[in-house]
């Protein structure tokens, strides 16, 4: 029994993770958006630049993902 408990917060603990990656994509689109609206002819480089940023930084997240799930069910 003890040892469930310590398998769930340890899982919430690594499940923290994604929320940095949330804030991070947030942060990402919104800066996008404002680079665009600031200057709209680099709409094109700008634009991989954010989809690079945003494929990292949700990587992240899902290795935050597969560690909590590692935790739980192993």
């Amino acid at each position: 029994m003890e040892a469930d408990a310590g398998r769930f917060i340890g899982a919430g603990l690594a499940a923290l993770g994604m929320i940095g990656a949330g804030i991070g994509v947030g942060n990402i689109w919104s800066n996008l958006i404002t680079a665009v609206g600031r200057n709209p002819a680099a709409r094109q480089s700008v634009e991989l630049y954010g989809w690079i940023g945003f494929a990292v930084t949700e990587a992240i997240a899902l290795f935050a993902l597969v560690i909590a799930l590692i935790v739980l069910f192993q």
